[in-house]
């Protein structure tokens, strides 16, 4: 499939994913992962306040308003919850938490697990996104997903990499 791998390498693609729990004959299988220079606790938060934004393209994903560049105060992530807020609205569900190791969510025909994998001194953040649609348009998807999650990834990596600021309480847009 055109756009889907980037990242990854052959065991991080046959290894097992809790998204695979959830849809077990997909259309469409994709993956992503990059190295952060940072421990999964340190990472955590910031993939836990994807429920707050996207942290891709904000001009596309949340009309334009900028995913916070700082730590807000959050609880850790429950099944039930919202997974994120995409176009200024709530989006999706999360189905699966378990801190600092994995976070599986779903957004329409979407369900996507977000892995921390501690690596050396550093820790892979793979991402798998598995979907049910239609044959044609897996491959669109497949594109337009690799664009997508390639920014979110290296924004996610970028700010656990070099925090510049302190947690902030939900809602406190100082």
């Amino acid at each position: 499939m055109i756009g889907d791998r980037w990242g990854v390498t052959n065991d991080e693609v046959i290894r097992h994913y809790p998204c695979d729990d959830v849809v077990s004959a997909p259309v469409l299988q994709a993956w992503r992962g990059v190295t952060v220079h940072a421990t999964p606790d340190d990472i955590w938060p910031w993939v836990s306040q994807i429920r707050l934004a996207p942290y891709s393209y904000d001009l596309i994903d949340n009309l334009g308003r900028r995913s916070p560049q700082e730590l807000r105060d959050l609880a850790d992530p429950a099944p039930g919850q919202c997974f994120t807020i995409a176009c200024g609205r709530p989006s999706g569900r999360i189905l699966t938490v378990d801190p600092t190791t994995q976070l599986t969510g779903q957004i329409g025909g979407a369900t996507m697990s977000y892995v921390l994998a501690p690596s050396g001194e550093a820790t892979r953040l793979l991402l798998k996104v598995v979907v049910t649609c239609d044959r044609w348009l897996a491959p669109l998807l497949s594109v337009g997903d690799l664009i997508m999650a390639r920014r979110q990834l290296l924004n996610l990596k970028r700010l656990a990499e070099h925090p510049t600021r302190k947690p902030r309480t939900w809602g406190d847009d100082r």
